[in-house]
């Protein structure tokens, strides 16, 4: 049986057999010796999204390490309060944090992004209303009709999350007030032109 270590747009964990593009972590170990959740779902506020392989490392999953999850792609890992990790995703940790939005000039650090992400109530999804004119590419919606589907914004169209990828597409409205999933810190590196990694279903 496939452990409960995936995660979708809401931040909550899963099981499900498909494998995401994404791996990370939260701060560190909240599963127990026998491989089951308790109510825990993240140690520290160090909230990181990483590449599956990296320097030929391997690990036993949810073994005496850090309890790993895995996430459809970078978009998904964002709308559930992630960001990039500073080793093994670099280049994208620094290409993030100068778009992560802050006083103008200043470098932000991980230390800085993570305070500003874990201002969120870990104790449940905290969901924001924006104009679906103003979310740019990779932001993760849901729409009054539908509150327990998320779709994430790709150009004109809007993509249906599932664990196995993009499943649906439909034009994106406008003139539209909806909750949006990604934290407002990560829409504006968004905004500011990160471009995060996406599964290959949002291109077909």
């Amino acid at each position: 049986m496939p452990l409960p270590n995936r995660v979708d747009p809401f931040g909550n964990l899963f099981a499900d057999p498909a494998r995401g593009l994404i791996f990370g972590n939260r701060g560190g170990r909240f599963h127990r010796d026998d491989r089951t959740l308790g109510a825990r779902r993240w140690v520290s506020r160090r909230w990181i999204c990483c590449v599956l392989e990296f320097k030929g490392r391997h690990r036993k999953v949810w073994g005496a390490g850090y309890t790993e999850l895995f996430f459809l792609d970078e978009p998904t890992a964002f709308a559930a309060g992630h960001r990039p990790c500073f080793e093994c995703r670099r280049a994208d940790a620094l290409a993030f944090a100068a778009a992560f939005p802050g006083e103008q000039g200043t470098a932000r650090r991980a230390d800085d992004i993570d305070r500003v992400l874990h201002g969120l109530d870990r104790r449940g999804k905290r969901r924001h209303r924006i104009s679906i004119d103003a979310l740019p590419d990779g932001a993760f919606l849901t729409l009054a009709n539908e509150p327990d589907a998320a779709f994430a914004v790709r150009g004109a169209v809007l993509l249906r999350w599932t664990p196995s990828g993009y499943t649906e597409r439909r034009p994106r409205p406008h003139e539209v007030t909806v909750e949006v999933l990604t934290p407002p810190a990560t829409l504006g590196a968004l905004r500011a032109g990160y471009q995060p990694r996406w599964h290959p279903s949002a291109e077909e």
